[in-house]
């Protein structure tokens, strides 16, 4: 190309061969991260949306078992760890539930933060460790007197006192949350079956 003929093109090539080449190594790198970061995105998204499906859809305590190795440590792995504490509990794996609860208390668990503490609470009575699940519903019960848990961290006190001999003791607790219950049938009808099974307690 004869230069003289088109001048307009001298500072293109003199930006070329000046900062050009740099240029365009810079474009590419950018190009590069950016494709790697939507990437990223598009991988984060699909692994939240299995994540929150697994969440829904396991049912069994294998299912839940592989939904907790698989995004245990996702945003849904919190939740999914409370679920398979819950799926243990109910087969008697009181340890397996405990450890469950202990390890969903510590991620991200925003609205539902009273559920591994009482949780684990019902975990140490059902081992046989009264003193420290009596210890743990109370406290609970103390500190959050009008949460959604609160009764039955309450209750779990009264279990707990009467396991410990004190059967007085755990019905006068009843009779206290029976008044405070008023008009509540529903929270009324806990507590009473609650004192059906303390009347029936026997001491070990």
């Amino acid at each position: 190309m004869n230069l003289k003929q088109y001048p307009e093109f001298i500072p293109v090539i003199e930006w070329w061969e000046k900062d050009g080449k740099q240029t365009v190594i810079w474009l590419v790198a950018a190009l590069a991260i950016f494709g790697g970061y939507k990437g990223w995105q598009a991988k984060t998204a699909a692994t939240k949306a299995a994540a929150s499906d697994a969440l829904v859809s396991a049912y069994t305590t294998e299912e839940i078992e592989q939904a907790v190795a698989n995004y245990g440590s996702k945003a849904a792995g919190g939740a999914l760890k409370l679920r398979l504490a819950k799926s243990y509990y109910d087969a008697g794996n009181y340890e397996g539930a405990l450890a469950q609860y202990e390890d969903a208390a510590k991620g991200d668990l925003e609205g539902f933060e009273a559920i591994p503490v009482v949780g684990k609470a019902q975990c140490l009575e059902a081992l046989g460790k009264t003193d420290e699940a009596l210890a743990a519903f109370d406290a609970f019960a103390e500190a959050n007197p009008k949460a959604y848990l609160t009764l039955t961290a309450q209750l779990g006190g009264a279990r707990c006192v009467a396991a410990k001999g004190d059967k007085d003791g755990a019905l006068k607790r009843l009779a206290a949350l029976k008044e405070a219950a008023g008009d509540d049938e529903l929270a009324k009808a806990r507590i009473e079956a609650t004192e059906v099974v303390v009347k029936r307690f026997v001491a070990k």
